[in-house]
């Protein structure tokens, strides 16, 4: 959860609360060394403060005094070593963050969905009757197992995917958190810095002008060294200020940085979420599809085979059924006995009866010969005998 705006307040107090790092040194600084109102002066870092915090750049800068040395030293060290600590905590994010297994999934993923062919899905014509004759390598029964095995398979990686894409948008959660830190120290700098420069800008035209002045009126040669001083506590407080600066350079620096990792995390959340509702379900819809078409394909190719079949024994039979109708129309149509047997028959009844007759005839003349033969010879026996009965 994101910090509320109180609580990032608060946060940055605690920030601001201790600029000189040491408990001694807030303890001498705790009564400003000088008790006027600080001077509002035109400073760019100053200027961009809010006015709360140009309030605590103000109680701050009253606190950097000359009297302790070691108060620049420790000024805002608080929280560069919070900013360090911030800075060891991106890196080691940085370092253990694992997208890789991410990647690896959506790998998976895509080796499940690639690994459904589009040519099993299409149904051949030839597929029919190789199932008829058992020459199918595949059936439709076993497609569907694959598939069903396939879409088991993607269900598994799409609820890892799911885990994975909550870790990534808690991991963003993390890094908005991680940002605000990093806003706020850019703040509590923005506040060191912008009291260092007040300070400066003080010493520069007020306090060590004022001060040189009076040693050079004066035969007192301990302001001299005062001035002296002055002048090596704004050496000092110049550098801190740069160092600070560079500090505050690293939020800078930090902070597109967590937002290239939030936008990365952001990305790849919604690539897996695009993978879960929109590609996976369309993979599955456009399967489903496939095979509904397969076995439709399947189905009118075997009734198409089935009609060919009928279409088939139909013309045979109507073939069958003409010739027998017409051979039956054909002897329905002829008579008992042929015109032409009746003809054979009778002439062979004639021929039979003019050779009968022939024969009887031939047979009488036969017989008249032989009788008269006969009575020829009976006539001769008889005189025969006559002529020798007389005798």
């Amino acid at each position: 959860m994101r910090m509320t705006k109180q609580h990032s307040s608060t946060h940055l107090n605690d920030l601001i609360a201790n600029p000189f790092s040491t408990k001694e040194a807030t303890d001498s600084t705790k009564t400003p060394a000088k008790q006027d109102n600080s001077p509002v002066l035109s400073k760019k870092t100053y200027d961009n403060l809010s006015k709360d915090n140009q309030h605590h750049a103000q109680e701050i800068a009253q606190k950097l005094t000359n009297t302790d040395y070691e108060s620049v030293m420790h000024y805002g060290a608080a929280a560069q070593e919070k900013i360090g600590e911030f800075s060891h905590a991106v890196l080691k994010h940085v370092q253990t963050q694992e997208t890789g297994h991410i990647g690896e999934t959506l790998n998976d993923l895509m080796y499940q969905l690639q690994s459904a062919d589009p040519d099993e899905l299409k149904a051949e014509d030839a597929n029919i009757f190789k199932k008829i004759f058992g020459k199918i390598n595949r059936s439709i029964y076993e497609t569907t197992a694959k598939y069903q095995k396939i879409g088991a398979q993607v269900d598994k990686i799409a609820g890892k995917l799911a885990v994975e894409k909550d870790a990534l948008l808690k991991n963003n959660q993390m890094l908005a958190d991680l940002y605000d830190q990093n806003l706020e120290f850019y703040d509590a700098l923005n506040i060191y810095i912008a009291a260092g420069e007040l300070r400066l800008e003080e010493l520069q035209e007020d306090v060590i002008p004022s001060l040189t002045e009076q040693a050079q009126q004066s035969d007192n040669q301990m302001l001299v060294q005062e001035v002296n001083d002055l002048h090596q506590f704004q050496s000092r407080l110049e550098k801190r200020v740069h160092d600070l600066k560079i500090a505050r350079q690293l939020t800078i620096q930090q902070a597109p940085q967590i937002r290239l990792i939030q936008n990365t995390n952001q990305e790849l959340a919604e690539k897996i979420q695009t993978s879960i509702n929109t590609a996976i379900p369309l993979w599955k819809n456009q399967v489903v599809i496939a095979l509904t078409l397969l076995r439709q394909k399947e189905a009118s190719t075997a009734q198409r085979q089935v009609s060919e079949t009928t279409n088939d024994m139909l013309k045979k039979n109507s073939e069958l059924l003409k010739q027998s109708s017409i051979e039956t129309a054909r002897e329905n149509e002829r008579g008992i006995v042929d015109i032409e047997t009746l003809q054979h028959t009778q002439a062979n009844l004639i021929e039979t009866l003019e050779e009968t007759l022939q024969i009887q005839q031939e047979g009488r003349q036969k017989r008249q010969a032989i009788e008269t033969e006969l009575h020829a010879m009976e006539n001769s026996l008889r005189n025969q005998l006559l002529t020798l009965s007389e005798d």
